[in-house]
């Protein structure tokens, strides 16, 4: 049976503004029917690393916690850190980094929590039923501690799992640094010599100090490295590229093991907002230009309808000119794959499907 996935344009004038309008989707999705009553509620989400300006602004996580406490509930926004050198890589700076981009209890109305500490140890193992890659998932402590769960996405490329929706954002996003290490060390990335030009920007993002250089060529300790990615991405010349197409299905499959981890046996609701549709990652500290025009706000208790209703709803847009999926192949019309050919979305879909997370058939429903 397909799911239901609610969808709003971003149209609007003066008898309801944006916000009201992402009020009356949850409401209309069916969220105001979860117990908030007493409850601690997380709204997981993504701060932001400071540089970027494509993360989602605090005023869509203000509206999603003020639903969340007209109905009793304790709402907190959260995140855990990360593996690489940058502003969210411990508690504290993550804080800080929350903080620059806006994201504070005078702005919000609830609390930031990083859910995994200040060092991103402080981890809850979870069994991860039917997990074939993962059978105890390492998640923030704060995620587990709440009685309700909340994703609040902001949907755009990523340079690994082809694209960031709802199962990426819980899945990664909620893993401890331990538990971020356990998904991406399916693949390591390798060094393109003929490419390379000794610059030395990947030995700077590397924080476990696997990457040298030597006769002015970066080479890369596969021993010390844990498989996190950033070097492919801060690499200009792109030089340093994942070993094969198998890691990044990988990969997939252990974001699709620990999102089960994270929803399993509580109530769940789920928001993406399909704006600034960036390449990359909000982990960068730079944002490329988006590559759709905006599409709007969605919302679901099935996480995997979710991804393929946004993602269906991103490939049905034009690509803008002149930005990263602009390359000219228009023979791929999935916009993802064609900037990410190494990439595989779908199989985080599909594996996502197979554990009873949901389903990738949805009937859309327009507010």
């Amino acid at each position: 049976m397909a799911s239901k996935v609610y969808y709003g344009d971003l149209r609007a004038d003066f008898h309801e503004n944006l916000q009201q309008k992402l009020y009356r989707l949850m409401k209309t999705a069916g969220a105001g029917d979860i117990d908030f009553e007493k409850k601690y509620v997380a709204i997981k989400m993504h701060f932001g690393e400071p540089g970027n300006l494509a993360f989602l602004r605090p005023n869509w996580a203000k509206t999603v916690a003020d639903f969340v406490k007209d109905r009793g509930g304790k709402p907190f926004l959260t995140d855990c850190n990360t593996l690489y050198v940058g502003g969210r890589k411990n508690g504290l700076d993550h804080l800080d980094s929350a903080f620059l981009n806006g994201f504070s209890p005078l702005s919000t109305g609830c609390h930031v929590v990083i859910a995994d500490g200040i060092k991103g140890s402080d981890e809850a193992y979870v069994p991860v039923e039917g997990g074939e890659y993962v059978k105890e998932a390492k998640i923030g402590r704060a995620v587990m501690d709440a009685d309700v769960f909340i994703s609040l996405t902001h949907f755009k490329g990523h340079e690994q799992a082809g694209f960031g929706g709802a199962l990426k954002n819980i899945g990664m996003g909620c893993g401890s640094r331990a538990g971020k290490m356990e998904q991406h060390n399916a693949g390591k990335p390798h060094v393109r010599e003929k490419k390379c030009v000794g610059c030395g920007m990947c030995t700077k993002i590397c924080a476990h100090s696997a990457i040298s250089i030597t006769d002015k060529k970066a080479f890369i300790d596969h021993d010390k490295c844990v498989g996190c990615g950033r070097c492919i991405a801060i690499c200009a010349r792109d030089a340093i590229v994942n070993n094969s197409d198998e890691s990044a299905v990988v990969l997939n499959r252990k974001i699709a093991e620990y999102t089960k981890a994270v929803v399993d046996g509580r109530p769940c609701f789920h928001i993406a907002l399909v704006i600034d549709v960036s390449p990359n990652c909000d982990c960068h500290r730079e944002n490329d230009a988006a590559i759709v025009p905006n599409v709007g706000m969605f919302a679901s208790f099935d996480p995997v309808a979710l991804d393929v209703a946004c993602a269906d709803a991103v490939n049905a847009q034009p690509v803008i000119g002149g930005t990263a999926a602009d390359t000219g192949d228009h023979c791929d019309h999935d916009h993802f794959h064609r900037m990410h050919p190494d990439t595989c979305w779908m199989s985080c879909i599909e594996h996502a499907e197979k554990l009873g997370l949901g389903t990738r058939e949805y009937e859309l429903i327009k507010i």
